[in-house]
């Protein structure tokens, strides 16, 4: 590979080779993370995109691309067997390689957002219905049988940490009602999880990026974005869905809400951001914050009504809003 598909860096092709193998490891160290620490091995995973993003800016299409090539392939021989977990790992890096090729092509940041969510989503719903012609089971009995596992877990988890005996009777007997639920919205749960997966990438590589010169396209400030004004009748339609006596029709409409609460989440952060860096708080505090909304329900869905309500209040008094 030349130099000039490594992005020629400074200290040269074998600087270049010490990334390329220094990438695989990163990724492999967080994929392994992520598989075998509890509860927040999750949060390991969140930092995979940004790795992928950070070595395909790094090193270039080719180079950055054999690096989740690689992983993917070890990934697989660890894993075995086709999972929803390895759909999950092997999603997370093509959003970051995704989001590489579009920073790339200086898009807007809501197209950058939306066109990396778009190939990510179709792609998963792709590989899930090659899967489900080779296996003989249906999307929907497979969506089916991980969540009834996964509930299963919770309820064992539930019951080695020692919870009361009539919490987890209750939780026992509301079981097929949290299944029935939990099928239902799981469309639009898989769309925000990736939505807030991409916006916590291109947050969290963006410092990176200034650290070591690469580049990162003109979004403007962050903290200054607006949720588009139509998107109000979206909460509209989907609220007036509710409504309905048809459970499929409100199922649609509780899909809708969590899409769109998702998208105000980000409005709100960012009028919070907006305010914090305003008022100049230590970073610490800041960090702490942000923490106690993620931690606190009340404080999240507060943060969605701030960004909901930002479309007649207009908190920042911004002269322009952004389409």
């Amino acid at each position: 590979m030349s130099e000039e598909k490594l992005n020629v860096l400074p200290t040269g092709r074998s600087s270049a080779t010490a990334d390329f193998f220094r990438g695989i490891f990163a990724v492999g160290l967080l994929f392994y993370a992520a598989t075998h620490i509890p509860v927040v091995g999750f949060f390991f995973s969140l930092l995979i995109p940004v790795l992928i993003l950070f070595y395909r800016l790094r090193l270039g299409q080719r180079a950055g691309g054999i690096i989740p090539v690689v992983s993917g392939a070890a990934m697989a021989l660890t894993l075995g067997a086709a999972s929803f977990e390895m759909l999950f790992f092997a999603e997370l890096m093509l959003l970051g390689f995704v989001m590489g090729e579009l920073f790339e092509r200086n898009l807007p940041i809501e197209r950058t957002v939306l066109l990396t969510c778009a190939i990510a989503i179709a792609s998963g719903g792709a590989c899930l219905a090659v899967y489900s012609s080779f296996s003989g089971i249906s999307p929907w009995a497979m969506v089916s049988d991980y969540v009834d596992r996964n509930l299963q877990m919770t309820l064992a988890l539930y019951e080695s940490v020692g919870m009361a005996e009539e919490v987890i009777r209750a939780v026992s007997e509301s079981l097929e009602a949290i299944h029935f639920f939990l099928v239902r919205i799981l469309p639009s749960l898989a769309v925000s999880s990736v939505l807030f997966i991409t916006w916590t990438t291109l947050v969290m590589v963006k410092p990176v990026t200034r650290r070591y010169g690469l580049a990162y396209p003109d979004f403007g400030r962050l903290n200054h974005w607006r949720a588009p004004e139509w998107l109000v009748w979206g909460v509209i339609g989907s609220g007036i869905l509710l409504l309905f006596p048809h459970n499929g029709l409100r199922m649609v409409g509780v899909n809708g809400l969590i899409i769109l609460m998702t998208v105000y989440f980000f409005n709100g952060i960012a009028i919070v951001s907006f305010f914090l860096e305003k008022k100049r708080l230590p970073l610490f505090l800041r960090i702490g914050i942000y923490m106690f909304i993620a931690l606190q329900q009340i404080a999240l869905f507060l943060v969605i009504g701030i960004g909901f309500f930002d479309i007649w209040f207009n908190f920042r008094k911004l002269e322009t809003p952004t389409d």
